[in-house]
């Protein structure tokens, strides 16, 4: 239904036209790219301006200002992490387009706070719920926030330490593995005893959630993707599939949005907070990216001076702390904080008494890191090598970015910022005397690619996927990568079909088969009349189930209270037996595989199954185990037992912790879910509860050169608003593992516009 009524955006030089469809995706059709930036930002605030404020707030450390006293650690925490590098040397990194790019979208957002003033029942109720009003922004507000980004290894490195020290290099084998394999060297003059879980208590304010205590962060969020050739779909066509995992939350971290202007035609999901996209297509190239694990952080422990502990042993001799005073309003006035930084970095903990300090280096605080925001460079990208080109300034996170354009190509090409370590690997903290430093960084030149390969198809799930022919001189990028069952399933199926379409891809993004499942059961025993009932029960639910994590399914309600619990329960414990004193075994399996873990590490689990000397009768009592805890948990009959009971999906707003729970738009769910932590249909859970933590809230597949076949979902809706009714309308779509058209041509446009809006100067 069109609306006539003319709407003033200062800033505009020609009227911009935004038609949104009937799934809440906005599209914008602009006279310049300019244009199509500002009005982006306004449809961005107009569906997400609570979001956004959100994200500025929590990133600037400003929410004491909202909450009161008590987020004040909260505010220091997050402008440690602040980028205070050049301005001129940030924008520069980028590119060409991203400063105007950035202040043209900050002018849309700031226009559409402005008119909240004017006409205040355009204000979304959280504001009302917190009795504040939305800030406005400044564009180097964006650039300056670095805290919401996918990073790693600070909290593996503690770990590291921690375990090294309290348990010995075996016991670190099993709580983490290395890939590639690498001797674990403790670098010289690191005290083990200086390193703790509690230095990492500010980082983990900066990095997580809005909340006074900090808490461990979680480090599976991933992402599937793939391209797969011509000559191995029904079409001819190329097809690219994305489905990145993050954090599930209310509203989505996504946002999908369509720009058109003459300098690009782009549709597809970037993040509320950022102009462009940086998943989707152009009309002539698809893209897609998943989190490539580059270890872009160190660890450093300072030796601090008997007197003063603003200075610290470097070289020869002693350095002194730049030492900023911020102040942090509050509700009912400011409070002043103290912010120290070395040479390296943040200082996120100091303790005179014991003279020692730590701080961070993060290669995502150099200029040019600010998440996905590089993706401005490929919007216009014409082909496949010009996507390959526009890459060069990507620094962080890392990802893997697949491509696949009009004329056939496919390809893959890691990139990201990575640090040259000339005298250690990156596994553990180091001494920060000046033995340890960065040698610069590795170019993009210098990372693999791989255009057109051989077998058709490239996919990626967050594996060690590092070359290993030869082709690609290899830097220690990282040696920590994610679990390879996603990936094994993604090569099962990619690799045997040679007729793929869209409809095969969407069913791949939503698999629920576990290949850990097939594994484990395979090795069950045929069962006998001296099982008992408990056994016999396990054993016929398991070899008749066909691995998938249905909802519906009792099997997979017991594998997994299998798997995550008395197995891996025994098997841990059964190894670290000979590997620690008999009173520190119950201390050592509670840090190798804590209780809020989701399963230790699944492949040294599954190895240590592999090789467990007493296999068969390890399975069948730790299974005769599993089936009285589901019999407890579940109910005595099977029949009545579904992993859609286990698992559950519900949608938390971020005001659930801060406001009325009784606010029926806190929360959607909870609804059982389908898949796990290792299928590719990924659904991490929290054990605690039961509820999925990360998943895909977003979905692509591409077709190729016929662009309005594709195909997307975001859930649970476009809006943020509660009050919209694209708030929640997509979420049991994306529980059904359904999608809706990606339509970009205009006629499929206009056929399904559901409002149009028409900005003018």
């Amino acid at each position: 239904m069109e609306d006539s009524t003319p709407l003033r955006i200062p800033g505009l030089a020609q009227p911009v036209t935004i038609r949104t469809d009937c799934w809440g995706v906005p599209h914008i059709e602009a006279s310049s790219a300019d244009d199509a930036f500002l009005a982006q930002g306004w449809v961005a605030a107009r569906d997400r301006l609570f979001q956004l404020d959100w994200w500025r707030r929590r990133g600037l450390g400003r929410t004491a200002e909202v909450l009161g006293a008590h987020y004040v650690e909260r505010d220091r925490a997050a402008r440690l992490f602040l980028y205070r590098g050049d301005i001129d040397d940030e924008w520069a990194a980028y590119g060409p387009r991203a400063r105007s790019a950035v202040t043209r979208f900050v002018a849309g957002v700031n226009a559409w706070i402005a008119a909240t003033e004017r006409y205040p029942g355009l204000l979304p109720p959280e504001f009302i719920e917190l009795g504040y009003r939305p800030a406005l922004w400044e564009p180097e507000d964006v650039v300056r926030l670095r805290s919401h980004g996918l990073y790693g290894n600070l909290e593996q490195e503690v770990a590291r330490a921690v375990t090294l020290r309290e348990f010995g290099a075996e016991v670190e084998d099993l709580r983490r593995r290395r890939e590639p394999a690498v001797s674990l060297s403790v670098p010289e003059g690191l005290d083990l005893a200086a390193v703790d879980p509690h230095v990492l208590d500010t980082y983990r304010l900066a990095m997580g959630p809005v909340a006074t205590h900090p808490a461990p962060t979680r480090t599976l969020e991933g992402s599937n993707n793939w391209v797969v050739a011509g000559g191995r779909t029904k079409s001819g066509r190329p097809l690219l599939a994305n489905d990145p995992h993050r954090a599930m939350s209310l509203p989505s971290l996504r946002y999908l949005v369509h720009l058109i202007c003459p300098e690009f035609d782009v549709i597809g999901a970037g993040e509320p907070a950022l102009p462009g996209i940086s998943i989707g297509h152009n009309g002539s190239v698809a893209f897609g990216l998943t989190i490539w694990a580059v270890d872009q952080e160190d660890l450093y422990v300072y030796e601090l001076h008997p007197d003063d502990d603003l200075r610290y042993r470097y070289g020869d001799g002693w350095e002194s702390m730049e030492v900023v005073h911020e102040r942090i309003p509050l509700p009912d006035g400011d409070r002043e904080v103290e912010l120290r930084f070395t040479r390296h970095g943040p200082v996120i903990h100091s303790d005179a008494a014991r003279g020692v300090a730590h701080a961070v280096r993060a290669a995502w605080l150099e200029p040019g890191t600010a998440p996905y925001l590089a993706s401005l460079n490929y919007l216009d990208a014409g082909d496949g090598a010009a996507f390959v080109s526009s890459l060069d300034p990507w620094r962080a996170p890392g990802v893997n970015h697949v491509f696949a354009d009009a004329d056939g190509r496919i390809g893959w090409c890691p990139r990201a910022l990575v640090p040259v370590r000339p005298n250690w690997d990156g596994l553990l903290p180091v001494p920060g005397d000046g033995r340890y430093e960065w040698a610069g960084f590795r170019e993009a030149r210098e990372l693999p690619t791989v255009v057109d390969p051989a077998k058709g198809w490239v996919a990626t799930a967050n594996e060690m996927n590092l070359p290993e022919d030869g082709s690609w001189d290899p830097v220690p990028v990282s040696y920590e990568w994610y679990p390879p069952f996603r990936a094994q399933r993604l090569h099962e199926v990619l690799g045997a079909d040679t007729h793929g379409d869209v409809a095969g891809s969407i069913a791949l993004q939503n698999d629920d088969l576990s290949i850990v499942a097939r594994s484990v059961c395979s090795l069950l025993p045929a069962g006998g009349e001296d099982d008992g009932p408990d056994v016999s029960t396990g054993l016929v639910l398991l070899h008749d189930w066909d691995c998938r994590m249905s909802v519906g399914s009792a099997a997979a309600a017991l594998f997994e209270t299998w798997l995550r619990g008395p197995l891996r329960e025994r098997l841990y414990r059964d190894a670290l037996r000979p590997l620690v004193p008999h009173d520190q075994l119950e201390v050592a399996l509670a840090w190798v595989v804590p209780d809020d873990s989701l399963s230790g590490d699944m492949t040294v689990q599954t190895e240590l199954l592999n090789t467990c000397e007493d296999q068969t009768r390890v399975l069948v009592e730790t299974l005769g185990i599993a089936v009285r805890r589901c019999r407890e948990r579940l109910g005595d009959d099977p029949a009545t037992w579904s992993w859609g009971r286990l698992n559950t999906s519900l949608l938390r707003h971020p005001l659930s912790q801060h406001a009325d729970e009784s606010l029926p738009w806190l929360r959607i769910g909870p609804r059982p879910k389908a898949g796990g932590p290792e299928t590719v249909g990924v659904a991490v859970q929290d054990p605690a509860t039961g509820v999925q933590t990360t998943g895909a809230s977003v979905r692509f597949v591409v077709d190729v050169g016929n662009w309005d076949a594709s195909v997307a979902i975001n859930t649970p809706g476009q809006s943020g608003d509660p009050r919209s009714s694209h708030y929640d309308d997509l979420y049991d779509l994306w529980l059904a593992g359904e999608v809706f058209p990606l339509f970009s041509s205009p006629e499929a446009v206009r056929a399904h516009t559901e409002s149009t809006e028409i900005l003018h100067p």
